[in-house]
């Protein structure tokens, strides 16, 4: 983002203080219109990634046609109608067909669309398709667990309620035994780190 953008982020976070009965000049909050901006300016860094290229970027030929899982990524996103936070963990799995991707790219992935103004259940469509279409692998499971703030904090305020999403592709949405096998794993205890 460019300077002028940036002065125009921090005057409208200031109009904001001062539409609620802030202050914005007072001590505590002289700085908080450009730290809101460095913390926006993070939280949706995701705009700026190509998945294409992230994924891309780390392929690798591979005999393995066995089911790859990352699970338990947590990730932090903002609720695109109350910009509140999304708090969740995802579990991402894929069947290789020739090609395996680096292991560090599937948080990545996570991390490129919940770093954007989201709704869980697109966020779990875009990493499926993402890798659906870059790796082009036998089968695609996503699910990701959420707590919504814009539930727990207003509205219906229903505090540590989950939302779970799937998003199926390939032999995970054709083969039962598949999918099967997929939430056992997702579901299974967790044990000591090692």
């Amino acid at each position: 983002m460019d300077k002028e953008s940036a002065k125009r982020f921090e005057e409208a976070v200031t109009t904001i203080l001062e539409l609620i009965g802030e202050d914005p000049k007072r001590e505590g909050l002289a700085k908080t219109p450009h730290r809101v901006f460095k913390a926006f300016k993070h939280m949706c860094e995701g705009y700026d990634m190509d998945p294409k290229k992230v994924l891309g970027d780390a392929l690798f030929e591979s005999s393995n046609d066995e089911m790859v899982l990352v699970r338990d990524i947590e990730f932090y996103s903002l609720c695109e109608h109350h910009l509140l936070p999304i708090i969740g963990r995802a579990h991402v799995a894929y069947i290789p067909d020739g090609r395996v991707v680096g292991l560090s790219k599937i948080p990545r992935m996570v991390n490129i669309f919940a770093r954007r103004l989201q709704i869980q259940e697109q966020m779990t469509e875009q990493i499926a398709d993402a890798i659906t279409e870059t790796i082009k692998p036998k089968g695609v499971a996503v699910v990701l667990e959420a707590r919504h703030m814009c539930m727990e904090m207003r509205g219906v305020e229903k505090i540590n309620s989950t939302t779970v999403s799937s998003a199926l592709r390939g032999l995970f949405k054709s083969d039962a035994k598949t999918r099967e096998e997929f939430m056992s794993m997702v579901n299974a205890p967790l044990r000591p780190r090692y």
